[in-house]
């Protein structure tokens, strides 16, 4: 860490924790943390077939049900989900914050179970996921759910004889993520999208024939202090925080959830969770 993101660190938790020990506490632990944005972001790409003209993909990540975000919660977000009508659904990883102290019951299964796309659900492991033991669990709920993992794997989406690919990697802090491996077989000539939970993998992803990534855990870093930014991002996620970025040469197209739920500490401050809308254009 350099002297400046350390000073801005800094000064920004002494203000953050004045700041919430007063007035903003209440707004910043029992309202923003339920205040969500649904975001209808346009995804611009020569290589979109005719066919996935206006293609919908939903992206919903980083809920960490357990901490502070329950079932009541993900319950509501099925139903605001599901009236979006998306031919595509992603989760991009960090569903429970920890699998080895959390009661997973049938409830939770039901509810994931609820949601409906056209052309399927799919979901990646985050860090979370992996930890606590989690791995295991994680993966028979999603299943049991109807969602496909893509863990260092790729699906083929057809559409009236036009297609795109879905890729997705393991977690890259707990896991064994292997991008050779998840684009194996994928024609350079289709365009690619690449679930992938750490953001900052984008230097890496970068370098191989992928046009968009998905990703989470950065949660935009909850809490955000005007004219200084966000206080604390995790690994891997502090180089690219929220929203889009162009990256490379080609460039590879990244897009970054701030998420649904909160990690650590119980609040959001200038940082609204969120879902995401894509809609495929050609360009």
């Amino acid at each position: 860490m350099n002297r400046r993101t350390f000073l801005k660190r800094l000064f920004g938790g002494i203000i953050t924790l004045f700041g919430l020990s007063g007035g903003t506490y209440y707004y910043a632990r029992e309202m923003e943390p339920n205040m969500l944005d649904i975001h209808d972001v346009n995804i611009y790409s020569s290589k979109t077939p005719s066919a996935f003209e206006g293609y919908k993909i939903l992206q919903f990540s980083d809920t960490h049900i357990g901490f502070q975000y329950t079932i009541n919660q993900l319950e509501e977000l099925v139903v605001k989900i599901n009236q979006l009508e998306p031919d595509l659904i992603v989760f991009t990883g960090d569903l429970i914050d920890n699998p080895r102290t959390y009661d997973i019951d049938e409830r939770l299964i039901s509810t994931l179970g609820r949601l409906k796309a056209k052309d399927g659900k799919f979901w990646i492991y985050g860090n979370h996921d992996h930890g606590g033991y989690g791995t295991d669990i994680l993966r028979d709920v999603f299943q049991q759910s109807g969602f496909e993992l893509l863990q260092n794997g790729h699906r083929q989406i057809d559409k009236n004889g036009d297609m795109i690919y879905l890729a997705g990697l393991d977690d890259a802090l707990l896991g064994k993520p292997d991008i050779e491996q998840a684009l194996n077989g994928i024609s350079n000539e289709q365009l690619t999208i690449l679930l992938a939970h750490e953001p900052d993998y984008a230097d890496v992803t970068k370098d191989y024939p992928v046009d968009i990534q998905l990703s989470g855990h950065s949660h935009g870093g909850q809490v955000q202090i005007p004219f200084i930014g966000y206080i604390y991002t995790p690994h891997l996620a502090q180089k690219y925080v929220e929203g889009n970025y162009k990256i490379g040469s080609n460039p590879l197209q990244l897009f970054v959830s701030r998420g649904v739920g909160t990690t650590r500490l119980p609040y959001r401050f200038f940082c609204k969770p969120e879902i995401t809308m894509y809609q495929l254009k050609k360009s």
